[in-house]
């Protein structure tokens, strides 16, 4: 059965989709467990591809970042998986004692800063953070960056989720710390920012990343914070919304694709990791999958989204942000409860 026949079977109490995916290949290419935070949309012509290609048949554990590497870290010694697929740095990095030491033989063509200096955090695609806005409602009020999200009348028009439990709520708050704060995330400039632009939030905080979306494509809200790949299935559907990259700056943020430590089959999460950061993949992944690759070769404006030429882009002390991330989720809760 491929992949796109899947069987799904929701865990009852455990919060957690478990998918069975047997390749055409059969059995003779081994097995591999797989647990992610991607979703199902994305991780299926990926996972199709590969059962085809290796012979390997493959199993996923679906959750939130946060779940699976609690989970990973409960099973050390008796590892159930062999690898941890998505999750970005900044909740991966601090749990980098579960992974295993590996370096992909595409490590050479990958863009500098993406490289895995630590030995065993291989970066898989990047991220960057976005406003979308709604172009039916938003009518003439500009939307160019984090400045004009404190025009009043956008006031309780603007969609945002919990930093505390969202990775792409979080990384917007760093985003806004670091370009509103001119490079210093703890300055006053960058605190008196996020004091006025709580303000002008009125109160919403939605419950999910995908709510965010769907309510700026519906029309409820006018803006919404979230990462550049949410949106783009909307976008190429025709909904009436439109990305804004901050002219202020915008962080890209890479996610992970990482060995369990003792994983039980370790060849096979090695093939993994060399399949998914490989050039036809990762062309994949930017032309029909919304996502940007990590890859020097692939083409940065591939699949509609922008060059990354065309990007103030700007950079974040990850070493801080670990540090840092309580105070500022503390502040932030702090800010909002007034």
């Amino acid at each position: 059965m491929s992949f796109i026949k899947m069987l799904t079977v929701l865990l009852v109490g455990a919060g957690l989709l478990f998918v069975s995916a047997c390749g055409d290949g059969g059995a003779s290419g081994g097995n591999l467990v797989i647990y992610t935070s991607l979703n199902q949309d994305f991780v299926g012509p990926i996972l199709e591809r590969f059962e085809e290609e290796t012979g390997i048949n493959v199993e996923v554990v679906m959750a939130g970042t946060g779940e699976l590497t609690a989970r990973i870290r409960a099973e050390a010694g008796n590892p159930q998986s062999d690898i941890m697929w998505s999750g970005g740095m900044p909740t991966i990095a601090p749990n980098a004692d579960l992974f295993a030491t590996y370096s992909t033989v595409n490590e050479p063509y990958f863009y500098d800063s993406f490289r895995n200096v630590e030995g065993n955090l291989t970066r898989f695609t990047f991220v960057c953070y976005v406003l979308i806005v709604n172009t039916e409602f938003i009518g003439d009020i500009p939307v160019r960056g984090y400045a004009d999200l404190l025009n009043p009348e956008l006031r309780g028009r603007i969609a945002i989720t919990d930093p505390a439990t969202s990775s792409s709520a979080f990384s917007h708050l760093v985003n806004k710390l670091y370009a509103m704060g001119n490079g210093n995330p703890d300055s006053d400039e960058a605190w008196e920012f996020v004091e006025a632009f709580v303000d002008n939030l009125d109160g919403i905080m939605l419950g999910s990343s995908s709510a965010v979306i769907r309510g700026v494509a519906e029309g409820e809200y006018w803006v919404g914070l979230t990462f550049e790949e949410g949106p783009m299935p909307f976008v190429a559907a025709g909904a009436p919304m439109e990305l804004v990259h901050m002219t202020e700056g915008v962080l890209f943020s890479p996610d992970g694709v990482n060995i369990v430590i003792d994983a039980p089959n370790m060849e096979n999460a090695q093939t993994f990791v060399d399949f998914v950061t490989g050039y036809e993949i990762q062309t994949l992944i930017q032309e029909n999958l919304f996502r940007r690759s990590i890859r020097t070769d692939v083409v940065s404006e591939a699949g509609g989204l922008r060059a990354m030429t065309d990007i103030n882009a700007i950079e974040a002390d990850l070493d801080r942000i670990l540090t840092s991330r309580d105070v500022w989720l503390d502040r932030f809760r702090e800010i909002w409860e007034r």
